[in-house]
């Protein structure tokens, strides 16, 4: 089994994109989060396309060989979301399991409430129904200190001057310290550093964070496709005590917490991830509840 790499033209850009598996197969798509892009999933590519599906993980735009679109705006909800829908109705005519990690599950909840049709089921890892965090920013002093890194990026250009320094010396801390020890190879780190060297893409990223304020598109409301939140415990970014009122928000809802599991887990415990992720998209697997 190997993993392809293209190319997908839609709303004026293009989108990288690894995919495993067979064309004619039910997709799978997966969406990273912050700072990672579609090498983050490469564990799940492999492992859903030996178990019958179509595997894909995009690039999502203003990351690694995607197109990057100059000026904030661009980067706003409706558009990410919008990507999402355009790629895939390129991929399949039937409904695909959409799976989404940190900034890709936000892009994934808003996909589930805009774009439910296009669905069969949604699997959110460590990150917040919007409305959830939202409120938690206005509310939860702790909170805010673990996100203070969202209003570090809203100023101009010094983040990106302090991302690169030391050759992306704080971006591969960050990574490093919060996830478990040895969680991230130095092959690994080499291939991130590859992904932030790309042209515009710093700023592409961080735009991510600064369009969010213009963004019209907002997550209300009850998500109504099938949803599993896989959330690790230890967190450092996000608090475990959003995990329970996002899953509120579905209509049908399972959460599974991984005690051992940082906001890194598909990379920490992937096999866990996986099992979990096979059984929940499997048929039969829409049993509600929360479990550890």
């Amino acid at each position: 089994m190997e993993i392809r790499q293209t190319t997908y033209t839609l709303n004026d850009i293009t989108l990288h994109v690894a995919e495993a598996g067979g064309k004619a197969d039910q997709v799978v798509l997966f969406l990273h989060g912050f700072p990672e892009g579609g090498y983050a999933w490469r564990r799940q590519l492999l492992y859903f396309a030996a178990k019958g599906y179509r595997a894909v993980a995009p690039d999502q735009r203003g990351y690694n060989l995607s197109s990057k679109p100059q000026g904030v705006k661009a980067y706003t909800m409706e558009h990410l979301a919008a990507d999402v829908a355009a790629l895939i109705r390129q991929l399949t005519q039937d409904k695909v399991y959409l799976v989404g990690h940190d900034w890709g599950g936000v892009v994934a909840w808003a996909v589930a409430q805009q774009y439910p049709d296009l669905l069969e089921k949604l699997v959110i890892l460590n990150i917040p129904h919007p409305q959830v965090i939202s409120a938690q920013l206005h509310s939860n002093p702790r909170q805010m200190l673990r996100s203070w890194y969202a209003g570090f990026f809203q100023l101009p250009w010094l983040p990106e001057r302090v991302c690169r320094a030391f050759n992306y010396k704080l971006m591969e801390r960050s990574m490093v310290i919060s996830a478990r020890k040895n969680t991230f190879s130095p092959n690994d780190m080499a291939c991130y550093k590859k992904v932030w060297q790309q042209p515009h893409a710093l700023t592409s990223m961080i735009n991510w964070y600064r369009a969010y304020k213009y963004s019209k598109l907002r997550v209300t409301g009850e998500i109504r496709v099938p949803t599993l939140l896989l959330w690790g415990e230890q967190d450092t970014f996000l608090g475990s005590e959003m995990a329970q009122p996002s899953i509120a928000r579905c209509r049908h809802g399972q959460l599974r917490f991984l005690p051992g599991a940082t906001h890194w887990l598909h990379h920490e415990v992937p096999d866990e991830v996986n099992r979990l992720l096979e059984a929940f998209i499997s048929p039969g697997g829409n049993d509600t509840g929360v479990q550890g």
